[in-house]
């Protein structure tokens, strides 16, 4: 098995260049490659590429900016390899992670997997605190995290493998962005094809966002995902609506205590206590713990405002979603 790496980048040359310098770490011992994409960027990473052109297997790409799924469908069609493993270029990959990935495809093959994210002891505060409101039990049940209790596992673009045979059959990504991870997981499964999580090929994902990006960020999800129910109604599930019914029930309880009805926001309380309770806890920080409700009422009301503006323009008022949020579609231009 030949393992091509696909990285799309946008304006992120000092990213990708600590991307390249863990991939240096790697213990696999067999030969695989590296593809570049730059996806029309102002902030050249030709110059990083370069550095690192006597280290490592490298193919670097420049391309118009059409958007990350296309970047990245990209790189597989002028990729080598018969499999494909994905990365952002904000992360991190551990040394043994080509060869978790090659044991579990050797013990249980799948033409495409999804890993985990981890908090790396070099991230700051902030990015610890916002790894655990998208990672946490207590918030995304823990999927992103590397819970398997779900039946099909939906693979994250941020560090995802795909067979050639699987990617040539579904065509890729489509041009929605955020959600086309998702998407392409519900063709590969109408396709036949089956995905899994591989607990443990997780990386360190870092995610070089502040609140703000953060907020844009969730609110993107959130509305990408009534229109991937439009599509995929026989998918839909009651739990994408948790985090709008959190912020309208949080808002519910603080009006209900102007009329001396205080056990609604005792159970909001409680509940963040326990998320300062459990990140303190794992990120060893009560400062992070603190900082980790900041992220979580950012990523619920974020995603939730997201979810119900998105849920009544395209399942409600049946617009047209590129009509409704041109921001989440990208034109191809290969």
């Amino acid at each position: 098995m030949f393992f091509s790496i696909i990285i799309p980048v946008y304006n992120r040359p000092e990213e990708l260049e600590e991307l390249l310098s863990s991939l240096l770490l790697l213990e696999y011992s067999k030969e695989y490659e590296i593809v570049i994409i730059e996806d029309g960027s102002t902030l050249m990473s030709d110059g990083i590429c370069s550095k690192f052109q006597n280290k490592l297997n490298i193919s670097y790409y420049y391309k118009a900016n059409s958007g990350p799924g296309d970047s990245r469908n990209y790189g597989m069609k002028v990729a080598k390899g018969d499999y494909f493993i994905i990365f952002d270029s904000d992360c991190l990959i551990p040394p043994n992670y080509l060869n978790e990935v090659e044991t579990e495809l050797e013990s249980n093959f799948v033409d495409c997997f999804g890993g985990s994210d981890a908090a790396h002891s070099s991230f700051t505060n902030i990015q610890k605190a916002i790894n655990f409101a998208m990672t946490s039990f207590l918030t995304t049940g823990g999927i992103r995290g590397g819970s398997e209790k779900i039946t099909k596992f939906q693979p994250r673009s941020f560090n995802m493998g795909i067979s050639k045979v699987a990617f040539e059959t579904s065509n890729g990504f489509g041009n929605i962005h955020p959600g086309e991870d998702p998407d392409l997981s519900i063709r590969l499964w109408k396709l036949g094809f089956k995905t899994r999580l591989f607990p443990n090929a997780f990386v360190y994902h870092k995610r070089r966002i502040d609140w703000e990006k953060f907020s844009t960020q969730v609110n993107k999800f959130g509305k990408a995902r009534p229109i991937l129910d439009s599509w995929y109604p026989e998918y839909s599930k009651i739990t994408f609506f948790f985090p709008t019914l959190f912020v309208l029930g949080f808002l519910f309880s603080f009006i209900m205590t102007f009329f001396d009805v205080n056990i609604f926001i005792i159970l909001y309380f409680i509940y963040f206590v326990l998320i300062i309770i459990t990140s303190t806890i794992q990120n060893q920080s009560i400062a992070i713990g603190f900082l980790s409700i900041y992220a979580v009422i950012n990523q619920f009301w974020g995603y939730g405002i997201g979810f119900l503006s998105s849920f009544i323009r395209v399942r409600i008022l049946k617009q047209q979603p590129v009509k409704a949020f041109p921001e989440l579609f990208f034109k191809p231009k290969l």
